[in-house]
């Protein structure tokens, strides 16, 4: 069974260079990942961050959709508990009705940044982050255009209405967010990326299966690839995660003890930081492909999205071009030949 890849890139400011060139990198991999035959390519939100520049990704969308011609570019994904429902629904039909069939719309419950940048975001707004299952719901049902006569808000438009309607996607790491995405009839990307945690990841299939057959499952993973082993093994062992543990019994992963350190000022209590290895796929083409058909096979997964988290540009294009779509169906097509 074949599954499609894409790639969530979170516009990563590599060291020695500006955001500038972070951009100008996303733009290059996103017409790479065209050529390549990637089917999704997706960009973050993340605020008041040194180390990422993509923290509006509606506005990068836009670009990069003017950028490239086939691709699917969408959002993984806006941070919904921070915006109008209304009003991301209009941003992403007129993206859609730029762009027709191409736009997919990635919804979050994270904040997507510190309790600082999540203060500024919602200033001005009564909003405490609890009614994102509505919020949800309510979106969906703007994009549809089928909101109930009895609602406060019925009879409203999401202008313009695009000739082909956005896709929507939410995205989590629980059984909790893939039991919503199901009620909701969404389709639903597990970040395993985040939450490496294969129990969870069970829980979440089995909930969202049980529920909701028809929709698609997807997985965030991290992957490195490299022409070699141990090249790949490498790589991927220069990455680290740091989860943060504070007195009041709240925990946030982040990717360097600089955030770490950082939360720790704008939450204002007790902390403890734990160091720990990434959860990374890490090999040859061939071994990365291998277990990805795995984790298909025993999670009924229908599609990936790549996510590499590597510091050095270079080594970060090559492991996206050696897993190219194009060359696994290329290798598999031989390997078929070569069984005949």
């Amino acid at each position: 069974m074949s599954f499609k890849l894409g790639i969530l890139d979170q516009s990563p400011i590599f060291p020695g260079e500006t955001a500038v060139d972070a951009l100008k990198q996303t733009v290059n991999l996103a017409q790479k990942a065209e050529e390549w035959g990637y089917t999704r390519f997706w960009v973050s939100e993340h605020h008041h961050m040194e180390q990422v520049a993509g923290s509006s990704p509606e506005v990068l969308i836009s670009y990069l959709l003017s950028k490239t011609t086939t691709i699917r570019v969408g959002s993984g994904g806006v941070m919904l508990q921070h915006y109008s429902p209304y009003k991301v629904a209009e941003n992403f039909h007129v993206l859609s009705t730029l762009a027709p069939g191409r736009v997919d719309l990635g919804i979050g419950k994270a904040p997507g940044g510190f309790p600082l940048s999540t203060k500024a975001l919602q200033f001005g707004t009564v909003n405490d982050g609890k009614d994102f299952g509505e919020r949800a719901a309510l979106l969906r049902k703007i994009i549809e255009n089928s909101i109930d006569d009895i609602h406060l808000l019925s009879g409203i438009q999401a202008t313009p209405i695009p000739p082909e309607k956005p896709e929507i996607f939410l995205l989590g790491a629980s059984s909790d967010s893939a039991q919503l995405a199901a009620n909701l009839g969404m389709d639903f990307v597990f970040a395993r990326f985040i939450n490496s945690d294969d129990t969870k990841l069970y829980e979440a299939s089995s909930a969202y299966r049980s529920k909701y057959p028809e929709g698609r499952f997807i997985v965030s993973v991290a992957v490195v690839a490299a022409p070699t082993q141990q090249k790949a093994e490498e790589l991927a062992s220069e990455h680290k995660l740091f989860k943060v543990h504070l007195q009041s019994g709240r925990t946030l992963t982040v990717q360097s003890r600089e955030q770490a350190e950082s939360f720790e000022k704008q939450a204002g209590e007790a902390y403890e930081i734990e160091e720990q290895n990434a959860s990374i796929i890490a090999g040859t083409p061939g071994y990365v492909n291998g277990t990805l058909k795995e984790i298909q096979k025993v999670f009924q997964v229908d599609e990936f999205i790549l996510h590499t988290p590597l510091r050095r540009e270079a080594e970060r294009i090559q492991s996206f071009q050696l897993l190219s779509p194009l060359l696994r169906g290329r290798d598999q097509h031989i390997e078929k030949i070569q069984r005949a």
